[in-house]
């Protein structure tokens, strides 16, 4: 059996040090942050880019978008990028 969308986000939560969540939640700024940091996409620091930038870049970093482009992820991670984002950590 597949892993859900659930499963894939507290196990990536969990890859870059968050905490896993009970209740079905897309990922907070916080924990984009946390993963752009395990997949190399620098943030700056000024402050947190939008979630569409930091989906971009993880997207991107992992090599499933050509760049980091935000208008290419405006909407939360969907299954098959989450599994890629999920292997992508697992393979650090």
């Amino acid at each position: 059996m597949s892993p859900t969308v659930d499963d894939l986000r507290n196990e990536i939560r969990q890859a870059v040090g968050r905490y896993e969540r009970v209740e079905s939640t897309a990922f907070t700024k916080e924990a984009l942050a946390a993963i752009c940091d395990a997949v190399d996409y620098d943030i700056g620091t000024n402050g947190l880019p939008s979630k569409p930038q930091m989906r971009a870049g993880i997207l991107w970093k992992i090599g499933a978008l050509e760049d980091d482009d935000p208008e290419r992820a405006e909407r939360p991670l969907r299954k098959a990028e989450l599994e890629s984002v999920a292997s992508a950590l697992r393979d650090e």
